[in-house]
């Protein structure tokens, strides 16, 4: 969405506080944008910019060039491609906001390690011009551009993103918490959440466009959307920088939408979350600082733990939890359990090792997986006795067998469903995808058609769910 030519962001203010914004205005037919520090911290800072198209004509590209002080970095960005020469980082958009239509915008963000602002600017290969601030700003100075005394008031608060829109689930029930052995929302009621879960987002990228999400939340009425990044299997360890942009546009399409983004680090092979600690460390710390001011995402750092105790996906767990905290302290965070996440039933165990040896952390869920053809009576029967005392959060469950592929087992998909609803457990179904596999919601080349809507383009599966998910929420708000 957008057109080229002049303009953008320039010099920007030296203030180091959240929410600071500058305007560059252009001439008449020419492109121009806005800068906003959305959200700071002590070691540094996520930015904002919008491309802005007052002109009649669409364009088609776009690029700006932002030039950064000795010890200031952009570590990451999303809705943009980004790349670095230096200190200087060219953003170009991302596959689906290049073009800009006459009269609207594309914006894009950034975190920033170290404080400085930027200290140039370019946009399509001309330099950025005409600096005005708010009027609320000192007057700039003719020879920089830049307000002499910029600065910021404490009381304007970071940015929050898209504002959820009313009535949808994030509009009504806000931020979310643990309350007891229930997730509550912003008036401490316990709630129940029911969507549907990505499958690998490095194999089915034309599963997750705009169609698709819009069909979820307003065809599905989808409460949920669960991004499912594998860490291993072509995933986050081929390109950290490319999954953790991913993932943050899933979050923002969610948001937009007016659903929860449930954020999946998704181990499976080798199942010792250790092994992995560090890529989680840097993950969440970088996807927690990004959306800390959002109230729709909810963290979910091991998807299946296999083959090791309790105690090291609890040791884990500890050392994760700190990461994501230090910039995001109010999300709620689910931690994977034993046995592929089966409370430890898949592995000879059960949920007592969990009772009595919690997580060390508030606002903390446990993972609880199941496939319907698979994981019946006794399975249930854990996860009945375990929700008395555990806050559960069913992140991941098919309708078919534990391969994720099969025969749809109605029977146990609806006994399990109905104990999921009785219990107040939010859940996840694997897949929204077209994978050639029983477990997938979709048709065989659903996404490339580009047609989500309706129960035409649906699986068994997929009919299943959507008349399980679009039956009416019950969210209390008194």
């Amino acid at each position: 969405m957008k057109r080229r030519t002049t303009t953008i962001l320039a010099t920007v203010l030296a203030a180091a506080a959240a929410s600071t914004v500058a305007f560059f205005a252009l001439p008449a037919s020419a492109e121009t944008a806005t800068f906003r520090v959305a959200n700071s911290w002590s070691s540094g800072y996520q930015g904002e910019i919008t491309v802005s198209n007052p002109s009649s004509s669409a364009i088609s590209t776009w690029k700006v060039q932002l030039t950064l002080p000795a010890g200031t970095s952009v570590t990451q960005a999303w809705s943009s491609t980004l790349t670095t020469s230096g200190n200087t980082y060219t953003f170009t958009p991302a596959a689906w906001n290049g073009t800009i239509a006459a009269n609207s915008s594309a914006n894009f963000g950034f975190i920033v390690t170290g404080a400085g602002r930027p200290t140039g600017c370019v946009v399509n290969g001309q330099a950025c011009t005409g600096v005005t601030t708010p009027t609320s700003s000192p007057a700039s100075s003719p020879s920089t551009g830049v307000s002499p005394s910029a600065s910021v008031s404490p009381s304007v608060s970071p940015s929050t993103g898209t504002p959820p829109v009313n009535g949808t689930p994030v509009g009504v029930n806000g931020q979310l918490k643990v309350c007891g052995n229930k997730l509550c929302n912003q008036y401490g009621k316990p709630i129940q959440l029911r969507g549907m879960s990505t499958h690998g987002i490095q194999w089915f990228p034309a599963c997750y466009t705009d169609a698709a999400l819009d069909a979820l939340a307003t065809d599905w009425n989808s409460d949920l959307f669960r991004v499912s990044m594998y860490v291993q299997e072509q995933g986050y360890e081929t390109d950290p920088a490319g999954f953790t942009t991913r993932v943050n546009n899933l979050v923002d399409e969610a948001e937009q939408r007016g659903m929860y983004a449930l954020i999946d680090f998704h181990i499976l092979t080798p199942g010792d979350p250790m092994y992995n600690l560090e890529r989680a460390k840097t993950f969440f710390a970088q996807v927690s600082a990004r959306n800390a001011a959002k109230k729709n995402v909810i963290y979910e750092i091991a998807n299946e733990p296999n083959g090791v105790s309790w105690a090291t996906i609890k040791n884990y767990a500890e050392q994760v939890i700190p990461v994501i905290r230090a910039n995001d302290p109010d999300a709620v965070v689910v931690v994977g359990t034993r046995g592929w996440s089966s409370l430890g039933v898949s592995e000879g165990g059960n949920s007592a090792e969990i009772i009595s040896n919690p997580v060390n952390a508030s606002n903390v869920m446990y993972t609880f997986h199941f496939y319907a053809a698979s994981h019946k009576d006794n399975y249930r029967a854990e996860v009945e006795r375990a929700a008395a005392s555990l806050p559960l959060f069913v992140t991941e469950f098919g309708t078919v067998s534990y391969t994720g592929d099969g025969a749809v087992d109605t029977a146990s998909s609806n006994a399990w469903l109905d104990l999921l609803d009785r219990l107040q457990i939010s859940y996840a179904n694997w897949t929204f995808s077209d994978a050639g596999e029983g477990s997938a919601a979709l048709r065989p080349g659903t996404c490339a058609g580009g047609s989500f809507a309706g129960t035409g383009v649906l699986t068994e599966s997929g009919q299943l769910m959507r008349s399980r998910i679009r039956t009416a929420d019950n969210f209390p708000t008194a």
